[in-house]
């Protein structure tokens, strides 16, 4: 089969044949319907994978859904053709964390070979994908697996995010999402579904701050100019300025515009891996500001997020392509030039 490969730190990804897998006791093997394409994947292009060792040679790609197309000896409740998301943080499924779902917090992290699928072990950007357990796949429903794809990550990271923030989203409240691409066009809806504060989007594309006023921000703002933007956000929130601060870039102007605009008693979220930081102290932040790194979501909160898809409350705006135009389509997110999220899907080769 073909997959879309992993050499080395600063390589390019390349298109190679690898032998389909097969499922060994406990393990179960996922035909895919789509494969998301994530900054996340470019961050691994440049640095490899942090806690993997000297991993070489892996298939990308945390964001996937496809079909059941075998299981392994003792796997039960699963059945060929099941329609199913793959769970993307592996933990050890045995920890404290783990037997909550929250496996993106597995304590035993530091000692596994890797986190997961498209994080030194193979992941989806292929036609199959061997899961290690059957806990790690969710059920789709009537959702298309090429839909459902990204919801395991660009869906679930600001659902997760969110949550955590809820009892600050008041409807006198106003959300902020820096970045408006592949999370933040997600992020927006997810906030327009949970809460009734009001919402403003951030980013440097006019296209995305269309497509943000489109999906329900109530006020869309080019921050090139860093000062300016600050400005019109503090306008548009009065003296309260923003209780929740959603930043889906974390490089340093907009861990600096988040500073600018958050409010007392407030959360500021960084889940971009732009690679910024903050000064933390005493007097640095509002009073009663928490600055928060969530990683992904929880198991059960995936199923919480395919819910809000399948009652149709969210949507991915996807674009679809073959596994054969990966390494393309990678270098297009790189340069900025995708809309929402890239998706690739084998059956399109």
């Amino acid at each position: 089969m073909k997959a879309v490969r992993f050499i080395e730190p600063g390589r390019p990804p390349v298109v190679a044949e690898v032998a389909v897998p097969v499922p060994g006791p406990g393990e179960v093997l996922v035909k895919i319907g789509g494969a998301g394409v994530c900054h996340s994947d470019l961050h691994v292009l440049d640095h490899g994978v942090a806690g993997a060792g000297e991993c070489r040679g892996f298939t990308l790609g945390h964001e996937n859904a496809g079909w059941v197309a075998a299981v392994g000896a003792g796997v039960t409740g699963w059945k060929e053709g099941d329609p199913v998301a793959v769970y993307g943080h592996w933990g050890c499924g045995h920890c404290h964390a783990c037997q909550q779902s929250m496996e993106n917090y597995c304590e035993n992290a530091d000692s596994l070979p890797n986190p997961g699928g498209g994080f030194g072990a193979d992941g989806g950007m292929a036609d199959y994908l061997l899961v290690p357990s059957p806990r790690l796949l969710v059920p789709l429903g009537t959702l298309a697996p090429r839909e459902a794809a990204p919801l395991t990550d660009a869906a679930l990271t600001p659902y997760h995010a969110i949550k955590r923030a809820l009892s600050l989203l008041t409807p006198d409240a106003t959300a902020v999402v820096i970045g408006v691409g592949g999370l933040g066009h997600m992020a927006v809806q997810l906030l327009r579904a949970l809460c009734g504060a009001r919402v403003v989007a951030v980013d440097v594309d006019e296209r995305r701050l269309e497509h943000a006023r489109q999906l329900g921000a109530e006020l869309a703002v080019n921050s090139r100019d860093g000062t300016d933007a600050a400005a019109r956000i503090r306008a548009f929130t009065g003296v309260r300025r923003a209780a929740f601060v959603l930043d889906c870039v974390g490089a340093q102007p907009t861990l600096d515009l988040a500073v600018q605009i958050v409010g007392r008693n407030s959360q500021l979220t960084v889940v971009g891996v732009g690679g910024g930081v903050i000064q933390l102290g005493q007097l640095t932040l509002p009073f009663g500001c928490s600055v928060c790194t969530p990683l992904w979501g929880t198991r059960a909160e995936l199923q919480e997020v395919i819910a809000l898809a399948q009652s149709g409350r969210i949507h991915v705006d996807a674009h679809y392509f073959g596994i054969t135009e990966g390494p393309r389509v990678l270098q297009e997110l790189r340069e900025g030039k995708i809309m929402g999220r890239a998706v690739l899907v084998p059956d399109l080769d």
